[in-house]
This record gives C-alpha cells, structure tokens and sequence, in this order.
C-alpha cells in the first residue's frame, strides 16, 4: 500500500505515540498573528522561557490592519493595541515579524511604513 503526503510529513514530525493514539509533533515552522499570541507571550514571560527557536518562528498582523488605505494607520483602538502588542513581543522574543509584505529586521525599530 503506497503512503500519501499527509502521512510522510506526518510520519516525519511524529515524536511519540500513546497506546490511545494521542500523539506528539514536532512543528518546525510557527506562525503567530496579533489576536491570539499575546497570551502566548504573556505565557512565556511568566514562566521567564524564551521562543525555543524564534528563527523558526514567523509574526504576521493580518487580523486587525485595514485592508485599503494603510496611510492613516489603524483607526480601532482596540485593533492597533493588538498590532503594537505583536510588534513588542516579536522584539522582546527576537521573533521575524513580516509588516506589509516586507521582512522586518530583528533589530530594527520594527516600523510600520
């Protein structure tokens, strides 16, 4: 019986596997937006950990930045709180955040032009 492409790849992160088939993988590439990764951050932080492999890891805001004109910022309060947010923790975590389509710099100021 030949293998699909969804079993190599998941036979090739697979870790462990319990009896009850609950089953550990390895992710080799992370993604993080502006909504849900604060908690993440927060997480780390108080446990004083770091992103185990922030090279691995990539920042995008695409939830909460407006779809049109860009020129005149994020008008929602709430929604650039999130995206200043991201933007903090992907400094502090040493994490590549990409900003309109261009890579930002882990030591750059990580403006939004």
């Amino acid at each position: 019986m030949s293998t699909t492409l969804y079993d190599k790849i998941w036979n090739d992160h697979l870790v462990d596997q319990q009896d009850d088939g609950t089953a550990l993988l390895f992710v080799d590439r992370h993604l993080v937006h502006e909504v849900t990764s604060p908690q993440a951050f927060e997480g780390l932080r108080n446990s004083n950990r770091k992103v185990r492999h922030p090279n691995l890891t990539l920042a995008v805001a695409d939830h909460n930045v407006p779809t049109t004109d860009r020129t005149k910022g994020i008008a929602d309060a709430e929604s650039k709180i999130q995206v200043d947010t991201l933007e903090a923790n992907c400094k502090e975590f040493g994490v590549q955040l990409f900003w309109n389509g261009r890579q930002t710099s882990r030591d750059s100021s990580y403006n939004r032009t």
